[in-house]
């Protein structure tokens, strides 16, 4: 069956007007620490500390608040594809409580914990402002300290930590959302034409400067028989930095993306890449050409081919100087 899917594809900036899915900007306030880290730290909610949703989260942001003062730039949200992460577990001791506190860099790998002293479970049921305030005073300042330490010992072992300029390196998230082989076809896809616009993929997100996540939703579109599809393509920096997006909106025959993608996610990847290099180049994080100015590749719309023979696969070229 022939399908035609006409798409639009549009660069947004961070700083619109569309809904903000993660909380906070605290790489915004990296020019007022002394020495801030090179990292983001999220603090997501934890459901092992033994209180509700509100406490949860209020002990979140007030951890969050504690490191920020210990210079550590950090949000009490769920974490982007390059922040660290502190998890946090309260367990019983006997009468006591004890607050455990477990600092992991972006790949998921512990970096240290530690334990706040014991208090009773009356006090801990009770989480007044200063119960709150003198237990994340004493994680945050210990949690600084294995930051510094996990960053030195990282730039210590990969010299590319130190090395300024070259190809830059992105972390691409497997792609979200998606039905039938959508998922893992536009992940391949996105990885070979990021590959083609000049970045290097990382697997590791400790060495990546840049990371990008796809997510798809399939939805009716009011007409019968047809549906939209929309891919939102998240592009953000080390700092936790939504630096832009790259939506594409698509109309297709009902049912005809369940199984598989094959052609859809060739094109749909082709173009989503060139948005994606367009939003770090305008961040700086191209490197330039022998003009001066930064490579990028334009953007098109996309169209996928009516019939169901995946197109031979063409050098992206760099958009050619004014």
């Amino acid at each position: 069956m022939r399908v035609l899917l006409v798409a639009m594809l549009v660069l947004l900036g961070a700083c619109g007007d569309l809904p903000q899915p993660f909380r906070g900007r605290a790489g915004g306030n990296a020019a007022q620490l002394a020495a801030p880290p090179g990292v983001r730290v999220a603090v997501p909610r934890s459901d092992a500390l033994m209180l509700d949703t509100i406490g949860a989260d209020r002990f979140a942001e007030t951890m969050a608040d504690a490191l920020r003062v210990a210079e550590v730039p950090a949000v009490a949200a769920e974490p982007l594809p390059l922040d660290w992460r502190v998890g946090l577990a309260v367990t019983r001791r006997g009468s006591d409580v004890v607050l455990r506190y477990t600092l992991r860099d972006a790949d998921g790998g512990e970096l240290g914990s530690a334990e706040v002293p014991p208090m009773t479970r009356a006090t801990w049921a009770e989480q007044s402002d200063e119960m709150r305030r003198d237990a994340t005073r004493v994680a945050a300042r210990n949690l600084a300290t294995m930051i510094l330490r996990a960053e030195a010992a990282r730039k210590a072992t990969d010299p590319a930590a130190l090395a300024a300029g070259g190809p830059p390196r992105i972390r691409l998230v497997p792609v979200g959302g998606a039905p039938g082989d959508g998922n893992s076809a536009l992940t391949a896809r996105m990885s070979d034409f990021l590959t083609q616009a000049g970045f290097l993929i990382s697997d590791s997100a400790t060495a990546a400067s840049f990371a990008v996540q796809g997510l798809v939703s399939v939805a009716p579109s009011g007409t019968q028989g047809v549906q939209r599809v929309e891919i939102l393509w998240v592009v953000s920096r080390r700092d936790g930095e939504e630096l832009g997006r790259v939506l594409q909106l698509n109309e297709i025959p009902s049912g005809s993306l369940d199984r598989f993608w094959g052609d859809v996610a060739f094109a749909a990847a082709q173009e989503a890449a060139g948005g994606v290099q367009r939003v770090v180049s305008n961040a700086g994080g191209m490197p330039e050409r022998r003009d001066g100015r930064a490579a990028a590749t334009p953007v098109r719309g996309l169209e996928i081919p009516r019939d169901n023979d995946l197109p031979a696969p063409t050098s992206t070229a760099a958009a050619p100087a004014p």
